[in-house]
This record gives structure tokens, C-alpha cells and sequence, in this order.
């Protein structure tokens, strides 16, 4: 079990609405972009720079990201404020979601548009809003969903020396570190080299020739890391007192232990919960590896082929790391690909990629930061836009997706490194579609949930466009969640991934308000796994059993209103079809009547066709319509169910941003049907697939 909670989790008082510019105003996506620091992204020069071709060489950006200087913005808005109100139409809004939040120790934390803890206070108050205001409601909890509550050192600082080594336990400990790590950072030359510096180096502490320097933090960090699942207390001094070394050892002499020592210091705060500390330590890393240009790969060659590597390897983990933090907190990277020169693909004689986790990785988080600049530091995202998005995911796919699930798809115990690393990238890979098709998914959520009943549009093709990147959206998560899941029953996800356990959580929210607004029935068995799956994480991780226990409330909530509305629907047929042979007693009809009338009362929605998830069914996971014949339990806000939830943390309906307004869409399907009637940017291929996720446009 996580060793460490927290004491406070959300303060009604700290959240403050973010100012937004006008919808309608030619400058609004204009604003959006310079302020995007503030909104937790990186300007859009950052990524427009031209030395990111260079440097990446794989990714196809979209014709706004290639142009720069102010001409090319001038032209470009130009181009906007001119658009006809066709164009407005293929428009969705984007949720201006950042907010400041309480840590574990009561203070104020930033939290940014495109991080999971905004999309859950976004589905939090739909659900609140439309469906259930009791929805999730806890009565006591102190876990803290952000932060964990730091323990108290169990020794003081640099006075006492850490346990000592033993060098029988390395060979698994170095195993373990390098399983864990595997496609956030590779920042050695070897597996094998590191396990025998380690050892020499443990057998001369062992001899009493032991040294404080920062190579020799580098190693207790490797071993705290090794050890933080078996282990937590003896990793978690080593971790102390290697981190004190660092910092003791920070002065004008920095090298490449300095930049290892401080992305391994990251690393581990990141797996023991503490992931505002960890973004704070991380930018002594960043700074140090920009002091000794490792960014620059002429820099790195001068050093021999074996150390170019290494600190071209480096570089491309301190990116990963940079924008996982990033992208899960929503705030700016502390890196960027400007003066950048490390190239990121890695291809054989016949042009095709070699087999690169941590080339894939870096690939996927640069298509995810692309995502962040151009969607959720904007007002509103356009078709013509998602398109741009989709043509990178599209070119990442077709060169990733068959190699990454080849290693996933038969995994064996001596390459454990690589399926873990494999699997981190394919989540993030579902993760991007799912960040790029979120508004979409939003605005379907607010439309079928809305309390009118339903309008009829005019035109169905601008809906079907609409609704299709919904269920790319639903369908990616689905995906996740079944190759997360099959893996951890494999034995081969164990310990603590942070990564997974984030993207898991917005996976979670994803499924389950895909079930509320009516995608399928098949999404509960997906919503029950993403819930066994964070679980699972949630014997040693703080942060999974919190996502567990809100995916749980959700999925219960969103069972509970589609049982009201099919028993209600049911009764209005009965009362119909027995008037044909007296099936009910005419008293018995009018009692029934009147009883429905007093009934709350859900809206009335067409139930759409089930999200496509092929043929994905698991052992031990029903469907509802097997499920559902027995008794399904009521939750409510005096329901032990919710005992283990903070009240603090969800009951903020008073002081959370109003609901996006969405009146600017109301007449988004009234079109012509050539222009959008066979969009579909992300098909889920029905054959020969394997789970790609098509992202061909049909504009």
C-alpha cells in the first residue's frame, strides 16, 4: 500500500476562473496564443521553429505551423476574420479549464486546460449539471489527488549514511530500474555497463572507499528507483540522501552526472506521487543539460561515437520527461526544439524506422505538445485544423503502430524493459487522439445531455463529422484500456507508471461519459476495466486509487441514468402495448401512470450506435445485458460507496468556470452535406487494423 497521504486535496476558494477573450472577435485565437504560457502551453513560435524539421525529420506539420513571423499570423487571421459562418460551423469550443488548486500541504497549485485533473472537473460538472448533482458527492477523504503529503525524513539531512548495498540484489534492482524507465529516459550506455560500474562502485563503499560526489547520487538513485516498489522505506533513503548529495554538489562544475542525477531524482518523485515537486527539481536538469549542450549534436559527436550517443540519448529524455510533466500538469516546458540539432528518427538502408523506444517515445510527446499548442491554447478547434493533427498521427502510426504492438503482442521476461516501453508509447499514442478529439467528444456530451429535448438539425453530414471524432475519441480509450489491461494480467506492468496511471485516468473519464451520453452499452465493460486496471496500480500508487474511486462514482452514475432511462422508456411502451389485449388492469395502468409522472424525469435521447470496438471481448468482463439481470447497487451520497472520497475535493459546483457556452455551434448542421458528409478523421479500421486508428481525412 502507498505509504504517504495527503491532508488536504481541493480548497472551493482557490479555484479562480480564467479570463478568456471574446468567441467571436478575430483576435480571440490570437490572445489565446499569447497567452498560452499562462494556460499551461508553449508558444506556438516554439514549435513552429524551423529547426524542428531539422531535428524531428518525422513529423508532417500542418501547413499553419510551417509558416512563421508575424506576416504569416497577420495573413492567416486575416484569412479567419474573413471565413464565412460555414466555416464558424465546423467549429467546436475548447474549455477553458486551468484553475489553481490546493497541494497536500495546503497551497496554491496551477493546474492548466490540457491536464486530466481539468478534463475531470469539466466531466465532473456536465454530470453535476445535467444528470445528477449527488453525482460525486463523498463524505470523508483526505487523499490528495495532486500532491502526496511529503513524509518525514527518517534521518536528517546528510547527518547519517544511507543503509548499505548489497551486491547480490543488484543484478534485480537494475533490472527493475530499467523496466521502470523504459521510454521516459535511457541515460546510460548499457544496461550491462551500468550494472557493473554499480557494482565496483558498491564494492568500494563495502572496502570504505566511499565518496559523496554527484556520480555517486546517480547510483543510489538508480538503486532507489530498483527498489521503490519491493522496498519503499530503504528506497526512499537512498533517494534522500542521494538527492541531498546532488544539490550538495551543485556548483559551477557541471557534467552529465549532474543532468542524470536530477532527471533521476524527477523520475523518482514522479513514481512516489509527488509530481509538483518533481516538476520543480526537474528544471535543474534542463538547465544544466543547456550548459553543457547536449541539445546539440555536433557538440555531443566531439566527445567519441559511444558518449555521442549517450548525450544525444539524454537530450531526447529530457524532452519525454519535459513534456509528460508538461502535458499532465498543462503547464510550459522547460525545453524546446529551438537551437535543438539531436535528430529523433533512427532508419535502416531501406528507409524504414528502426525499432527505437525511446525514438518513438519522444516522436509521440512532440505530436502531443504539437496538440497542446494548436488546440487547448485556442478558443475553439476547427475540422481543417483536427485534419493537420490527424495527418501526424496518421504518418506516426503507419511507422509505429505494427512494430509496437509486435512487441506487446508476444512478450517474453527477458524483454520486460522493452514491452513496458512499448506499451507507455502505444497509451500515449491513444492519449494524443483522445487530447485532439476531447472538445469534440464535449460537445456531444452537452448536446445529448442537454435537458431540452432533442432538435431536429438540418443536415446530418456536419453531425456525422462531429460524432465520428467522439467516437475516435471513445475508441482510443477503449484501445488503451484493453492493451493496458492485458498486460498487467500478463505480469508484465507491474510497480509504478505514472504515465499509464495519468493517461488510465483520462481514459477512465473518457469511457465514462462516453456510456452517459449514450455511445454504447459495451463502454461499461471497458469503464469496469480501466477501473480493475487502475486498481492495480492502486496497491502502492495514491494517485491510482483516487482515479479509481472517481471512475467508479462515474461509471456507477452513468449506469444508474441509463437503467432510469430505459425502465422509463420500457414502462411508456408497456402502457402502450397493454391496451391491446389488457395485459394490466385498467386500475393498475392509471396507478402506474400517475407513479411515472411523479418520477424524475431524464431527457429523451436517440441512443446512437455502440462505439466500433471490433471484436475485443474479454474473459471475466460482461456486458451490461448480462450484468444488469442481477442486482446492481444504488449509490448515493450516504452510500459507504462514496466514504472513501474528499468532500473538498468534489464539491466545487459553486465556484467552477460557468459551462462553455455553446450557442456559437447552434447552427453547426446546417450545411451542405458534400462538404462534411463523409468526414471521418478517425476511423477505427473494422480489418487488418490491429487496433490503428485511422486518421485519413475526407475533406
Amino acid at each position: 500500500m502507498a505509504s504517504c497521504h495527503a491532508v488536504i486535496v481541493l480548497d472551493d476558494n482557490a479555484l479562480i476562473p480564467p479570463r478568456t477573450p471574446s468567441l467571436h472577435s478575430p483576435s480571440a485565437s490570437i490572445n489565446g496564443t499569447r497567452q498560452s504560457h499562462s494556460q499551461g502551453t508553449p508558444h506556438t513560435r516554439d514549435f513552429e521553429h524551423s529547426s524542428i524539421t531539422a531535428a524531428t525529420d518525422h513529423l508532417d506539420l500542418a501547413p499553419s505551423l510551417v509558416k512563421s513571423g508575424s506576416t504569416a499570423i497577420q495573413q492567416h487571421y486575416r484569412r479567419s476574420s474573413d471565413a464565412t459562418a460555414t466555416e464558424d460551423h465546423e467549429e467546436a469550443e475548447v474549455p477553458r479549464e486551468a484553475r489553481l488548486l490546493c497541494d497536500a500541504q495546503g497551497k496554491l497549485i496551477f493546474i492548466g486546460d490540457c491536464a486530466p485533473l481539468s478534463f475531470f472537473q469539466t466531466v465532473r460538472q456536465l454530470v453535476t449539471s445535467r444528470v445528477d448533482q449527488n453525482a460525486f458527492a463523498p463524505q470523508t477523504s483526505r487523499y490528495s489527488i495532486l500532491e502526496n503529503a511529503i513524509t518525514k525524513s527518517s534521518f536528517l539531512s546528510g547527518a547519517s549514511t544511507p543503509p548499505e548495498i548489497k551486491t547480490e540484489d543488484l543484478p534485480s534492482i537494475v533490472s527493475t530500474y530499467f523496466s521502470v524507465t523504459s521510454g521516459m529516459a535511457d541515460l546510460f550506455v548499457s544496461e550491462s555497463r551500468l550494472l557493473e560500474d554499480i557494482t565496483i562502485w558498491a564494492s568500494n563503499n563495502q572496502a570504505g572507499h566511499r565518496i559523496d560526489d554527484v556520480s555517486s547520487a546517480v547510483n543510489y538513485l538508480v538503486i532507489a528507483i530498483g527498489m521503490q516498489q519491493k522496498d519503499e522505506e530503504t528506497a526512499q533513503l537512498y533517494f534522500e540522501y542521494a538527492r541531498d548529495q546532488a544539490l550538495a554538489n551543485l556548483n559551477g562544475n557541471l557534467s552529465v552526472d549532474t543532468v542524470q542525477a536530477f532527471v533521476l531524482v524527477t523520475l523518482y518523485m514522479l513514481c512516489a506521487c509527488q509530481i509538483n515537486g518533481a516538476f520543480l527539481l526537474f528544471g535543474i536538469a534542463v538547465r544544466a543539460a543547456y550548459s553543457i549542450g547536449v541539445h546539440r549534436t555536433e557538440v555531443n559527436s566531439r566527445f567519441g561515437p559511444e558518449t555521442h550517443r549517450q548525450r544525444d540519448r539524454l537530450w531526447k529524455s529530457l524532452r519525454i520527461v519535459d513534456l509528460f510533466l508538461s502535458t499532465s500538469m498543462g503547464r510550459p516546458p522547460s525545453t524546446s526544439d529551438v537551437d535543438c540539432t539531436v535528430c529523433y528518427r533512427q532508419v535502416d538502408d531501406d528507409g524504414h524506422e528502426v525499432l527505437d523506444i525511446l525514438n518513438a517515445s519522444v516522436q509521440i510527446f512532440l505530436i502531443i505538445e504539437g496538440i497542446v499548442v494548436e488546440v487547448y491554447s485556442r478558443r475553439k478547434i476547427s475540422l481543417q485544423l483536427t485534419e493537420g493533427i490527424s495527418r501526424q498521427l496518421r504518418d506516426f502510426s503507419g511507422r509505429w503502430l505494427h512494430q509496437l504492438k509486435g512487441v506487446v503482442s508476444s512478450p517474453s521476461a527477458e524483454d520486460s524493459a522493452e514491452v513496458n516501453g512499448a506499451c507507455q508509447v502505444l497509451a500515449s499514442y491513444y492519449y494524443a487522439v483522445m487530447l485532439v478529439s476531447r472538445p469534440f467528444l464535449m460537445y456531444e456530451l452537452y448536446r445529448r445531455l442537454s435537458p431540452e429535448p432533442s432538435t431536429v438539425y438540418g443536415r446530418a453530414g456536419l453531425m456525422s463529422g462531429k460524432s465520428k471524432l467522439a467516437d475516435a475519441c471513445i475508441d482510443a480509450a477503449s484501445l488503451m484500456v484493453d492493451q493496458i489491461l492485458d498486460l498487467i494480467e500478463k505480469g508484465f506492468v507491474p510497480g509504478r507508471r505514472p504515465v499509464l496511471v495519468s493517461w488510465l485516468f483520462a481514459g477512465s473519464l473518457v469511457l465514462g461519459a462516453g456510456l452517459l451520453g449514450g455511445f454504447g452499452r459495451i463502454l461499461e465493460k471497458y469503464a469496469r476495466m480501466s477501473v480493475t486496471a487502475l486498481d492495480r496500480f492502486a496497491k502502492i500508487d495514491a494517485h491510482a486509487a483516487q482515479y479509481s474511486m472517481i471512475s467508479n462514482s462515474l461509471l456507477a452514475t452513468a449506469v444508474e441514468y441509463l437503467e432510469k432511462k430505459e425502465s422509463q422508456e420500457r414502462l411508456q411502451r408497456t402502457e402502450s402495448s397493454a391496451q391491446l389485449f389488457g395485459l394490466i388492469p385498467h386500475e393498475a395502468r392509471d396507478v402506474d401512470s400517475m407513479s411515472s409522472r411523479r418520477s424524475p424525469q431524464v431527457p429523451h435521447k436517440a441512443m446512437v450506435s455502440p462505439s466500433r470496438t471490433g471484436n475485443r471481448e474479454r474473459d471475466g468482463y460482461t456486458d451490461s445485458t448480462t450484468a444488469h439481470n442481477h442486482h446492481t447497487p444504488s449509490f448515493s451520497m450516504g452510500s459507504p460507496f462514496f466514504a472513501d472520497l474528499d468532500p473538498t475535493f468534489l464539491s466545487m459546483s459553486g465556484t467552477l468556470p460557468r459551462t462553455p457556452d455553446l450557442s456559437a455551434l447552434s447552427g453547426v448542421f446546417e450545411g451542405d452535406d458534400t462538404s462534411f458528409g463523409g468526414l471521418n478523421l478517425f476511423p477505427l479500421l473494422d480489418t487488418g487494423g490491429g487496433g490503428h486508428i485511422d486518421l485519413a481525412h475526407y475533406l
